[in-house]
């Protein structure tokens, strides 16, 4: 076989065996709900008896819904209904949980975030959101639901870190039940955003929050608005100051943080909320994607392995490659074979008597 042909053979195995190597796993999809907890067993799981409405199900894809479980629990003669999100990151998390949390909801600590009220239960965790609804209040439901969400997943790495947009709000006279998460139109305009999608132009990966500052009733709404760069901001500040004066709001930049100011405070309130907004600039050093499992660092040590064993493997032949044949084209260009084994080679003087 000539060299011509064996070459790309070559070529075609080593990226073969490179790409194999570099390729994760394909794992099944691991069950979002556990089999049974704290004396609780799962008696079904199936999809929810309704299905989402078109806006739920447009505000879901926009926070990368990547699984979603129903299932009715028992203990004794108690009843669980349990309803579970699973998203790519924790923040579709967290935004999924503050578009489903109603108002009245009073803020709980169970999981990174909950909220209940009589009957109903809502929290997030890790990268998923649980909504629990009782049929029949029992006497330790708090404990139950706690249970229930130290058994939920946990995500590790840079999926796991929640957005840092809401630490950002100032925590004086704000209601937490009334703050709302958004990356994408159609959650922003499900949970009553004050400005228009087009101003806040989501296609540039912004991130928007809105929260209710004040009394019950006299309340102001502070939207903040995250871009990627302070000059993206800048740009859209132009936009959202003639849409403040033309609608009696009031603006501030901050670095990439914009915020805007609704309601019916009295101007110097206004001015005062925006002061109070501040943007503080950090650089992460010591391992920026947040903590990695030991499972992750042994794959990509394996798999660091293996890539650099098949580019020794490939180098090795691609050098003998181009050592034997090009030898074997010296000799072709002597007008001898390309193989010496078939000849008996010796060095002869030439003497003469």
């Amino acid at each position: 076989m000539s060299l011509a042909r064996i070459l790309p053979a070559f070529v075609v195995l080593a990226s073969a065996l490179t790409l194999a190597a570099l390729e994760p796993p394909i794992a099944p999809a691991k069950a979002i709900l556990p089999q049974s907890f704290a004396g609780w067993t799962i008696l079904l799981i199936k999809d929810a008896p309704r299905g989402p409405s078109p806006e739920e199900s447009a505000v879901l894809r926009e926070y990368g819904m990547a699984q979603r479980e129903t299932a009715m629990y028992v203990k004794g003669s108690s009843e669980m209904f349990v309803r579970a999100w699973h998203f790519g990151d924790a923040t579709g998390a967290f935004g999924t949980f503050t578009f489903y949390r109603h108002p009245g909801m009073h803020a709980l600590p169970i999981g990174h975030d909950g909220a209940g009220d009589p009957e109903h239960y809502l929290f997030w965790t890790g990268t998923t959101v649980v909504d629990v609804t009782l049929p029949r209040p029992f006497s330790d439901e708090k404990a139950a639901i706690t249970a229930l969400a130290s058994q939920i997943p946990q995500a590790g790495g840079a999926a796991g870190i929640p957005p840092s947009l809401p630490h950002y709000l100032p925590p004086a006279q704000l209601d937490p039940s009334n703050v709302r998460y958004a990356i994408g139109p159609a959650a922003y305009a499900a949970m009553g955003g004050k400005l228009p999608a087009s101003a806040i132009d989501f296609s540039q990966d912004t991130e928007a929050i809105t929260a209710q500052y004040g009394p019950a009733g006299a309340q102001e709404t502070l939207t903040l608005l995250l871009y990627p760069t302070p000059q993206i901001a800048g740009a859209h500040l132009k936009v959202l100051d003639a849409l403040a004066q033309s609608s009696g709001m009031s603006t501030k930049r901050t670095g990439p943080l914009v915020a805007i100011v609704s309601g019916s405070f009295a101007p110097q309130k206004a001015q005062q909320l925006l002061e109070s907004v501040h943007f503080s600039d950090y650089v992460t050093i010591n391992h920026p994607e947040g903590y990695v499992p030991e499972g992750a660092k042994l794959y990509r040590l394996l798999v660091g392995i293996t890539v650099l064993t098949v580019v020794l493997i490939c180098s090795a032949l691609l050098l003998g490659l181009f050592l034997g044949g090009g030898r074997a084209l010296v000799r072709v260009m002597r007008g001898k074979p390309a193989s010496s084994l078939a000849e008996d080679e010796f060095i002869s003087l030439h003497l003469e008597r």
